[in-house]
Order: C-alpha cells, then structure tokens, then sequence
C-alpha cells in the first residue's frame, strides 16, 4: 500500500480521462482519470454558488486524502471544515446521520454551500444521506476512495443508513452534483477492500458481457498496462450503471437488475452483525443464486464456473457456512420483500439476468438447492 505523496500529483498528458453524463432529473457528470483527486477544488467551484464545503470522511480516509482535498478546495477558494468519523458499517447509523447533521447545523451551512463525501460506500451514503436531508437538499460532491464506491455506490443517487430491521432501510434518492473517480487513490486502498469492489464488478460482468470480457483479458496487477485497463473497466462499469438508472431512476422496475446478488448478500451481512464485508458478502448472494439456477436447469453449467473462475482470481470466496433458514429470516427484511414474496434477479447467463417475483417458500428452496448441503441451519 503507497501513501498519497507518492503518487502522481496531475494526470499524465497520455493519461486517459473519461467524463461520463448521467441524465437524471438532476444531471450530473462522474469524472474518471488519474490525478484528478487533486482537482477536486476546480469540479466544486463550477458546481457551486457557495465557497463553504463540509469534508466528510472517516478514519481511515482522513489521515490519507483530507489534506490534498483540502489545499484542492482552498485553492479553488473554499473555506473548508471537516468532520471524521469511526470506519465501519456500523457507522452507518441514524445515531451518525444526526451526529453530521448536527456539525452542518454547528457551521450555518446554507444551500449554496458544499458536502463533500470523500471516502467509500458507507461515507457516500451517510453524507450524500445527510445533504439530501439539510436544508431540503444541499449539495454533495462524491469523491469515492474505495473501488467499490467507483465502480457502483458513488452513482445513481441511493443514500441510505441501516436501522436494526434491516439494511438501508431509512433513505432517499439524491443525484450528486459531481463524481469525481481517481484510480490512483487506490493505491493505497488495503487488499480485502479491493476484494471487496472486484465483487460488484463481477456483477456488472453478469449483467453486461462487455464488462465480464474485460474482467478477464485485465492485465496482473504489476503490469505497466495495468492502471490505463483499471481506469477503462471502472468506466464501462459506470456507463453500465448509468444507462440502468437513465432509464429508471427511483426503482420503479429495471434499476432493480443492480441488485444481482445482493438480496443473499444483505441477509449475509445481516445475519453475520455486518461482520462479511458488502463486497465479499455479493459474492456469496452471486454464487449462491447461479449455483441454483445451474441446479434447476435455467443456467448452463460454463454460467457457474467463469463465475467460481472470476470470484477465485479476484481472492472472493463463493462458499456460504449460513443456512436457508438464517438468510430467509434476514431476506424478510430486504426493502425488496412485499407481503410473503421478494424481487429476486436471476442470473440464468452472462448478460442475460431476470427479474421476478418469488415467494418465500420458493425462495428457500433456492437458497437449500444454492447452498452446499454442509452448510448449518442456523447462525
């Protein structure tokens, strides 16, 4: 893991940059390129009339991109503030929304001003969550520093904090003014939070075969070729994204396909107190639920092993220790679970996943067929 004064200051001239528009009712552009942490100041002042920006981040976060973002605002002549928070999904609490809530209050920040989320999945969600709710709406600046905030959190306007019923069941939908994406943050990123976002790009492999192609021709990691591939496949991951949400931008329908693997993911995050990580617990729901469709006949055999291929060269685990019966209690939380039946997306092929409307019982056998027979009852 590199520290932030060993990277590159500015984008090379060869570098590439991508800046990809997302027309929702609020349009926005997510910027993708090396270096452009450091211009972060610059995407601000053009998104807003203020030159105050609140700086959320946690502690991991903090000690190494707080500053360069800081001198970035200031000279783009912000006055900046911040406020840190403990890392973790547990952090992703009612309890912290009201702690952010309070320090805008504490600064007088007004609706011209700026929340800036620097960090991962959970800071997106608590301070994009946060400037939706201040002042009717404020705006937030997404500067996501984990792949998985990059390649899928960071876009699409879904903010959320968990409550003791489920996982983000208390949110809205609140497009950002900006995303601005730089590979090279994550070079500092640990090696389980890099599995982490492999896993949500192994999702848009199943949901889109241009991703999964390019998955599979990424140079290794020492490669000189490796960063431009790396900057290209986040791309692709965002144009994924925002052509899914361009076209249904509240969930009313199709935006549901993001939500591959991600039913059996939250019901393992729940069931384990938010011990497996968002990521690793994806790649269990993705395993899970293709190794049912094989098992029932919808998906071909070569559907179940690129995926084990895939989840295994990204050091993701495809093995599920929890019974149908835990994850079907945990399920029945799921925001997408309406009387006795969830929306479950179905991967019957690469490029080829299916919405439908499943009861509980059906459900379970599923996730009994899905599950190796050694797996326990309960938790």
């Amino acid at each position: 893991m590199r520290r932030p004064e060993d990277l590159t200051k500015e984008p090379r001239m060869n570098d590439q940059t991508y800046e990809i528009h997302v027309p929702t009712g609020e349009p926005y552009a997510v910027s993708i390129g090396r270096g452009l942490i450091h211009r972060v100041g610059a995407t601000a002042a053009a998104c807003v009339t203020g030159r105050r920006a609140l700086v959320v981040s946690d502690g991991n976060v903090a000690p190494l991109w707080g500053l360069p973002v800081r001198w970035s605002l200031e000279g783009a002549g912000f006055e900046v503030h911040d406020w840190t928070f403990p890392a973790g999904e547990q952090s992703k609490s009612p309890d912290m929304l009201m702690a952010l809530i309070h320090r805008a209050a504490e600064l007088r920040l007004s609706r011209r001003d700026l929340v800036v989320a620097l960090g991962g999945g959970v800071t997106g969600d608590l301070a994009g969550l946060a400037a939706a709710l201040w002042c009717r709406g404020v705006a937030c600046l997404q500067v996501p520093t984990s792949l998985l905030a990059m390649v899928d959190s960071s876009v699409g306007g879904k903010t959320a904090v968990n409550l003791p019923a489920g996982k983000n069941l208390m949110g809205v939908f609140s497009q950002p003014v900006a995303v601005v994406c730089d590979p090279d943050v994550l070079e500092t990123l640990p090696e389980d939070e890099y599995a982490n976002g492999w896993a949500e790009i192994v999702k848009y492999g199943m949901l889109d075969r241009g991703v999964a192609e390019m998955l599979e021709d990424l140079p290794e990691e020492d490669s000189s070729e490796y960063p431009d591939a790396l900057t290209a496949l986040i791309a692709r991951c965002v144009e994924v994204k925002r052509d899914v949400v361009a076209a249904d931008e509240r969930e009313g329908s199709t935006r549901a396909l993001l939500n591959l693997g991600h039913t059996v993911g939250h019901a393992v995050e729940r069931v384990t107190g938010y011990g497996v990580p968002h990521g690793r617990a994806v790649g269990v729901g993705l395993a899970v639920l293709t190794r049912a469709m094989v098992r029932t006949g919808r998906a071909k055999p070569e559907v179940l092993s690129r995926l084990l291929r895939l989840l295994d060269r990204f050091g993701l685990s495809a093995e599920c220790p929890w019974g149908p019966d835990a994850l079907l209690e945990a399920a029945r939380a799921d925001k997408k679970s309406t009387g006795g039946s969830v929306t479950l997306v179905l991967p019957c092929g690469w490029g080829d996943c299916r919405l439908e409307s499943t009861r509980f019982g059906d459900f379970r056998k599923l996730l009994e067929i899905g599950i190796p027979t050694d797996a326990p009852q309960s938790c």
